[in-house]
């Protein structure tokens, strides 16, 4: 491909500012075309955002002519379905996390991929965020020695975030739309970047329950996993806790010393060693998604690689499987 011409199917939220801007401020690369059910809706975005069509119908996006590549950035309950019909037509397709509702879904996005020979890319963007990229670089340089284990605390979204007007939860955490609650939106993240700097997890197991009774997801989830290499990992995620309770920690223990850092929240890294601790500070980008569409153009453009593929993306879905599933 020269020009990579992007139509976006479900502009909503995520794609106000962490990635729909990105797609035009990328060299050989343009946001033609967005799609929402609501047709008021995809107009005033394409209006905004000075988008030249439109639609309300899925399949007219797909088979738009002046669109040769998709980007769905709806609730992963119509990921497969979408990806599908997009790769089918020969468009390559990059799809928002987590990939799809668990990991039997994302193991047919990727045989259609291979059976078409369509690229499918999953938006793990952490993989090419300066922030993540420094913290994989502190890792492989062994500052820290040998890793041992990693432990994660993920604490938010209090009550009167979630639930809203009406009492209606909201789709996150209705498992028919997002495959989960919280623990697969987020999570997914989380696994996802630690597989791309510690390397293959090969197994997990834990216990996710509904404490509150807020809404139907379960809201804390507790898991143990280990890496291929024998490096041991445990974490918590909890979603019914007070805004002062709030977390996001996370800390990587060497023979030598610790790396704590955040996965969504604070722009700092902390190494500590024996001859003391040097913090790094590395804010995100305005698109956070930039860095890793850019490569992904590249890649269509046959001038790079993206490090975030169909293959790579799945594993976050097994490995939640793995967790959640395994004390049902």
């Amino acid at each position: 491909m020269d020009q990579i011409q992007w139509g976006i199917i479900g502009c909503g939220n995520v794609t106000e500012v962490k990635s729909g801007p990105a797609f035009s401020k990328i060299p050989n690369s343009k946001l033609v075309a967005v799609m929402r059910r609501d047709a008021a809706l995809a107009e005033d975005y394409a209006k905004r955002h000075n988008v030249p069509k439109w639609y309300s119908d899925v399949d007219k996006l797909i088979h738009d002519p002046d669109v040769n590549a998709i980007y769905i950035a709806t609730p992963p309950n119509v990921h497969e379905v979408y990806a599908e019909k997009a790769m089918r037509a020969g468009k390559p397709v990059y799809v928002e996390k987590p990939m799809a509702l668990d990991a039997a879904e994302s193991s047919r996005m990727n045989a259609v991929s291979k059976e078409t020979g369509v690229p499918l890319f999953v938006a793990y963007y952490r993989r090419s965020l300066p922030y993540f990229v420094k913290l994989k670089e502190l890792i492989d340089s062994s500052v820290i020695g040998d890793i041992r284990y990693v432990n994660i605390c993920l604490q938010w979204q209090p009550y009167d975030e979630e639930i809203g007007e009406l009492r209606k939860p909201k789709w996150r955490v209705q498992p028919e739309i997002s495959g989960g609650g919280h623990f697969h939106d987020l999570a997914s993240h989380q696994f996802d970047l630690l597989e791309y700097v510690l390397g293959p997890i090969k197994s997990a197991k834990g216990i996710a329950r509904n404490q509150a009774a807020l809404y139907e997801a379960d809201d804390i989830t507790v898991a143990n996993f280990e890496f291929e290499s024998g490096i041991l990992g445990n974490g918590v995620w909890c979603f019914t806790i007070n805004k002062g309770q709030r977390e996001d920690k996370a800390q990587i223990v060497g023979s030598k010393g610790r790396i704590n850092f955040s996965f969504f929240e604070k722009f700092d890294i902390i190494v500590e060693t024996e001859s003391g601790a040097e913090t790094y500070n590395i804010p995100y980008p305005a698109h956070v998604q930039q860095p890793l569409i850019e490569l992904i153009v590249k890649e269509l453009r046959g001038e790079g690689v993206s490090p975030s593929t169909g293959l790579t993306g799945a594993r976050a879905n097994q490995i939640m499987d793995w967790i959640t599933k395994s004390n049902r």
